[in-house]
């Protein structure tokens, strides 16, 4: 049977700040949502995916060497493999991450990974 996930009821499902929730798996890709505040993290790379950001409720930017990419409410990014990347949170920020499985880990996602 065929499983309907509301996107917006799967991140208001939690009120913790940080932490992966995974809403399904396509293939061999991860979508995680989460909810994020006041942070900005590391620089990072995946060398082996890419890595798609979709603004669920908010706003938020996506810093990479070419500078910054502003994402509002129902906007969605594409990180491709190899690009220096970090997101850069101010305000509360709800939102769809879409990656291959084993991809997320502790040094990529400020620790909060598990």
């Amino acid at each position: 049977m065929l499983e309907k996930v509301n996107i917006k009821e799967a991140v208001n499902s939690t009120e913790k700040l940080f932490e992966y929730l995974r809403v399904g798996t396509l293939n061999n890709h991860m979508l995680n949502v989460l909810q994020a505040e006041n942070r900005t993290l590391e620089f990072h790379v995946h060398d082996n995916s890419d890595e798609m950001f979709y603004c669920i409720e908010g706003e938020f930017d996506i810093e990479t060497d070419d500078g910054l990419t502003h994402l509002c409410e129902g906007d969605f990014v594409i990180i491709p493999k190899g690009t220096r990347h970090r997101p850069v949170v101010r305000s509360l920020v709800k939102c769809l991450l879409i990656e291959v499985e084993g991809t997320l880990n502790k040094d990529n996602t400020g620790g909060t990974y598990e």
